[in-house]
């Protein structure tokens, strides 16, 4: 059966379950790089190196990144399509809610 054209994507790229908002580079790709990823077109702001990601739908501030079905991180900034995914728009959603919750600490380490 043919894909639907909400689920045309580029070959380049790689969307890992429904539902992400975050697609991944399957090879080195430049900035100006012009890719269909889940039927909409996206133009790369910077250069996406294998295995990076990058948005492909707008991520508001302080949502969360989708990727595997699952949440990866919250966005720090506004994120566009076409956007490089990486420490500078993206926190960690794990380390607050599952390691600092309910009175963990992290292992001090021994002197």
């Amino acid at each position: 059966m043919p894909a639907k054209a909400n689920e045309i994507t580029d070959p380049r790229v790689m969307v890992l379950a429904p539902g992400d908002n975050v697609a991944v580079a399957k090879s080195d790709l430049a900035a100006g790089t012009q890719l269909t990823v889940m039927g909409r077109p996206v133009t790369l702001k910077a250069k996406v190196l294998t295995g990076h990601k990058f948005a492909f739908v707008a991520v508001a501030k302080g949502e969360k990144l989708i990727k595997y079905g699952a949440p990866i991180g919250v966005a720090s900034q506004d994120i566009a399509p076409g956007d490089y995914m990486h420490i500078h728009n993206v926190e960690s959603g794990y380390i607050p809610t599952y390691t600092l919750d309910a009175g963990h600490e992290f292992i001090k380490e021994a002197h």
